[in-house]
């Protein structure tokens, strides 16, 4: 199955993107930093739209991008907005908690997904489903406890919240992947994948210029400076690679959202062990025990889904 094989090379790289995530984000600006990655991402694919409307691009290039609709710009724009607004919460929660934490909260999005699927698409839950998302629930609170040994109170904690809250926008813009991304018989808008991707950085990076501008920018001499990093360009590099894999995956009619979601997920393990080895967080043994039971949630679900 290439859509499964994709969902896991996709998820190595978001590994390697939330590591260079953090790299970018410590001590340092998160607007601008939000505004470069997209900027760096949208000048990865603009090329391939301009190759493709001028003809230099052969409709049948994995790359080709095909002339879009009116109202299917105005999908990919919602989109855009979705995914912006999960980033916005997400790096300013990463920046202030470490990445042995942000992980696991990371992790459980397939579950909301699922739960999205059974509220939006009617679909229902099996006993080894309801199982995986039994143990990420009691995970998250484990994980919990572990965060109060490094003085990170998840209920009073407004970072906690931002991870939270961008794990639930994170978990809409799957769903509405899905319906972006599969065919009109099955329901779906039937998007070209590479058309979605390269606009959506585009508009993305317009709404991020704005934001920047109206937030930051004024207020730039008596907030966190902002510093620049290579890891920055890496952080754009390792997610549009890692997106394109993602789209390609759900452009397969067979492609199942709930599983590809929670393959992407595994994306934990690299960050974990970066954090554990490179940036030397604390606690480890706890949260390795936490780990487990969101990744043998998340086999759960993928036995379930598959069965």
């Amino acid at each position: 199955m290439l859509w499964l094989v994709l969902a896991f090379l996709s998820a190595t790289l978001l590994g390697f993107y939330d590591v260079f995530k953090k790299l970018s984000l410590k001590e340092n600006a998160v607007l601008p930093v939000l505004f470069l990655n997209t900027f760096i991402s949208t000048l990865i694919f603009a090329p391939f739209i301009l190759s493709s409307y001028l003809g230099w691009l052969s409709p049948t290039s994995i790359f080709y991008v095909p002339p879009t609709t009116l109202s299917t710009q105005g999908y990919i724009l919602l989109k855009s907005m979705l995914v912006l607004s999960s980033w916005i919460f997400g790096y300013i929660g990463m920046k202030h908690l470490p990445l042995t934490i942000v992980g696991p909260i990371n992790a459980t999005r397939p579950v909301l997904v699922l739960i999205g699927a059974m509220l939006v698409y009617g679909e229902q839950l099996n006993v080894l489903q309801w199982l995986g998302v039994a143990l990420a629930i009691c995970s998250f609170f484990l994980l919990s406890r572990s965060g109060k040994k490094e003085g990170i109170d998840f209920k009073h904690n407004k970072w906690i919240y931002a991870i939270a809250l961008a794990a639930l926008l994170g978990a809409c813009s799957g769903l509405y992947d899905k319906y972006l991304m599969a065919p009109v018989e099955q329901g779906g808008l039937g998007q070209d994948k590479m058309a979605v991707q390269s606009w959506y950085n585009l508009y993305q990076c317009l709404l991020m210029a704005i934001v920047t501008i109206v937030l930051w920018f004024p207020k730039r001499n008596t907030t966190q400076p902002f510093q620049w990093r290579w890891t920055i360009v890496m952080i754009s590099v390792f997610l549009c690679a890692a997106d394109f894999a993602y789209f390609y995956a759900l452009s397969k009619p067979e492609a199942m959202i709930s599983i590809v979601s929670m393959v992407r997920r595994g994306s934990v393990l690299v960050s974990f062990l970066f954090g554990a080895f490179i940036f030397q967080e604390k606690n480890l043994k706890h949260k390795a025990l936490d780990l487990a039971l969101v990744l043998l949630g998340m086999i759960c679900l993928y036995f379930g889904t598959k069965g």
